[in-house]
């Protein structure tokens, strides 16, 4: 059984159906009540939930994510980090991924809509990172395509914590890994040019209808993404633009400085290119070639293991040809027993006959490999495995610090850790000030982490320097916290008590009063305590018999009530008249929290098709009625027996089936799902309700005649 559908989330969000899952997190369908509008929440799964430092950066990293605003980015409503409960809250879509489109398509797309779709995923990335995020995860599970043709991007700013929750390249990751860029395989700094490398892959997933590196593991693809280059994509489809070709295998250049140096420069040349399909860029394959100092990839790259699809380059052929004769075939091509181009002068010096000099460079070059690839997957991959590999020290308290001198804090550079400015807040700290930290103080954090911090703007700097108490109220409570914090006081001392009230005026986790007031003065303030919102107390509602009432007046009433209808069937009934109530899922006079769901079944009068009862002879007056063997039972209540199907749900792996008749129970039994139907016998009489559930959660009702 799914705990969460049916629960409503903060007194607002009611989940209503599973709609997906994905490496982390799992979607559900909800309706948000406060807005009357349905909308998708992503609720971070419980192997994750248990880790507080991720449920944290997820909570911190969605926050930015739901600053973004843009036609191509999929928007982020809301976002909650409690104790128990972990989810964002996104607009639902009405769309398919843009890889099920894709393989729709037939898994390869016209490159007239491919430019529609790159050009509106590359708009999306401009905007974030004009705004200092980036995706990590470009991929095209990733990417919406909606009715309209329109696209947008989902999972900003998320994707970087699946990323630093893997220490190595495992299956689950193989969905990723074709998209990757080299500096991610390698576990090197990334940017935006990292999203520009995968979007450039994307590209080339759309106009061939094929990744442009396979492997039998996710190690091998990721190793080629570093060291290999792809076919270009003109020799796996002629008919391909030039132009669009040169701007793909740009985006994908193994070495980052030969990239688009952003997502604007990209957009800008698929606006020529649109304008004119034949402009020519003058980019030659050596853009795609890393440079001579990358000593490791151009090693990998030389002796790539045989499971590995290698496409390799060599850097003087291809300046010496041009973009069009460097598209030679490089595979199913027969193979020959010399290939012409070591048919050259230079080639003929080395070899020297009968020389050894090309075994010893063979093998010089396997020893190379061997030693690179054990380094490689050492400090990529294993080294991480048993955490001995990064070291891990504890974070400092930076609060009360300006920037400059969190920078050079003793325990900041020990362990190497990146202070980066985030947002300027109202504080009683004096101004430049840190107020809050990410991760706090006292956390363990990996070697060159990063420490985002806000910045006080000096707005109550004075109340500080007087010793008084700062005005907290109507304030965030965790940026209360962090002001008392700064002045001594906090939870682990025990000198900070936090309160929760409900509020019919503040908001939820906004502070409602203090003890001490506003400009008190500390001095001699053995303890504070802040009392802080839950939100308006809602009373619960009473439900009314809504049986005989008509089905619009019902459904607008319970509404007003706060109730949610979930759905108004229809069913014979022989006792209320057709459009009207003959059925409610909650009792009468039963006291439920608002935004429960109701369900309702409208009347559709009696059953035309139902058998009347038929009655015996009466006997003639001072004669008996014949004797018979069976029981005297009138037809219309003996009980027959019924065949239904039931169709069991495929969003899980076992189920509780449960089926009533007429309230009834007849069926209840724990079933795997893969058997995908189960054959229920009832029995009953006449005409009846019968109700399936799953998990405890009605799935539909239906009326059958057992007569």
């Amino acid at each position: 059984m799914d705990q969460y559908i049916g629960k409503l989330l903060d007194n607002r969000y009611e989940i209503l159906e599973r709609i997906g899952i994905g490496g982390m997190a799992v979607v559900y369908k909800g309706r948000d009540h406060r807005l009357n509008r349905l909308v998708a929440i992503k609720i971070l799964k419980e192997e994750l939930a248990s880790d507080a430092e991720f449920r944290r950066r997820f909570h911190d990293e969605s926050q930015a994510v739901a600053m973004l605003s843009h036609p191509n980015i999929m928007a982020v409503y809301d976002v909650s980090h409690t104790p128990e409960l972990d989810y964002i809250v996104m607009e639902l879509l009405d769309g398919i991924t843009l890889k099920q489109y894709m393989q729709k398509k037939g898994g390869k797309l016209a490159w007239r809509e491919a430019l529609h779709f790159i050009t509106q995923i590359m708009k999306a990335l401009s905007h974030a990172h004009s705004r200092g995020i980036i995706h990590r995860d470009i991929k095209p599970h990733n990417v919406m395509v909606l009715r309209d043709g329109s696209l947008k991007v989902a999972d900003f700013g998320i994707a970087r914590l699946t990323s630093s929750a893997q220490a190595t390249l495992t299956q689950e990751a193989l969905g990723s890994v074709h998209y990757i860029s080299p500096e991610q395989a390698r576990g090197s700094h990334i940017d935006a040019r990292s999203d520009i490398y995968s979007a450039g892959v994307v590209l080339y997933e759309m106009i061939t209808g094929r990744l442009p590196y396979e492997g039998d593991s996710p190690v091998a693809v990721a190793i080629q993404h570093i060291n290999s280059i792809p076919l270009s994509p003109r020799e796996i489809d002629p008919e391909i633009p030039e132009a669009l070709e040169a701007i793909t295998m740009k985006a994908m250049a193994s070495d980052v400085n030969q990239r688009y140096i952003s997502a604007d420069a990209m957009l800008a040349d698929l606006e020529e290119f649109r304008k004119n399909p034949s402009i020519n860029f003058d980019y030659t394959p050596a853009d795609l070639l890393v440079t001579e100092g990358d000593e490791p990839t151009q090693v990998l790259g030389a002796n790539t293991p045989s499971n590995v699809r290698t496409q390799p380059a060599h850097p003087p052929r291809y300046e010496e040809q041009d973009w069009n004769r460097s598209r030679a075939p490089r595979r199913e091509e027969p193979p020959r027993p010399k290939s012409k181009r070591y048919e050259d002068d230079d080639y003929e010096e080395v070899r020297g006959g009968n020389s050894r000099l090309p075994i010893f460079l063979a093998i010089g070059a396997v020893a190379l490999f061997l030693v690179g690839m054990g380094v490689f997957l050492w400090f990529s991959f294993f080294n991480g495995l048993g955490g001995g590999g990064t070291s891990e020290y504890n974070v400092p308290k930076l609060i009360g610090m300006t920037v400059e001198e969190a920078q050079q804090n003793t325990d900041v550079v020990k362990g190497n850790f990146q202070i980066v400015v985030g947002n300027t807040v109202d504080s009683s700290l004096p101004a430049g000030q840190i107020v809050s930290q990410d991760p706090e103080n006292g956390r363990n954090a990996q070697s060159g982490a990063t420490i985002t911090v806000d910045l006080s703007n000096g707005s109550d700097a004075e109340e500080i320097e007087e010793g008084l108490m700062p005005n907290l109220v109507d304030r965030d409570k965790r940026i209360a916290i962090s002001e008392l914090n700064a002045l001594g006081y906090s939870e682990e001392q025990g000198n900070l008590e936090i309160r929760e009230e409900a509020s019919e005026d503040v908001t939820k986790d906004y502070v409602i009063s203090t003890d001490p007031r506003a400009d008190t003065k500390l001095e001699g303030v053995d303890k504070v305590t802040l009392v802080v919102s839950t939100g308006p107390e809602e009373e619960p509602v009473t439900v009314i018999s809504f049986i005989g009432m008509d089905a619009q007046k019902a459904k607008q009433d319970a509404e007003e009530m706060g109730l949610t209808v979930s759905s108004m069937d229809e069913a014979y009934s022989a006792d209320v008249e057709a459009g009207k109530i003959c059925w409610q899922s909650i009792d009468p006079t039963t006291k439920v929290e608002k935004g429960q769901s109701i369900s309702f079944r409208v009347s559709k009068g009696p059953d035309p098709s139902s058998e009347q009862p038929t009655t015996e002879p009466t006997p003639p007056p001072g004669e008996s009625a014949p004797p018979s063997d069976q029981p005297s039972q009138s037809p219309s209540t003996q009980l027959k027996s019924l065949s239904v199907n039931v169709n069991l749900p495929q969003d899980r792996d076992t189920v509780t089936v449960v089926v009533t008749v007429d309230g009834q129970e007849q069926y209840r039994n724990t079933l795997p799902t893969v058997q995908q139907l189960v054959v229920v016998n009832l029995k009953g009489s006449g005409e009846q309700m019968v109700s399936v559930y799953f998990d405890g959660e009605l799935s539909s009702t239906r009326s059958y005649n057992f007569g």
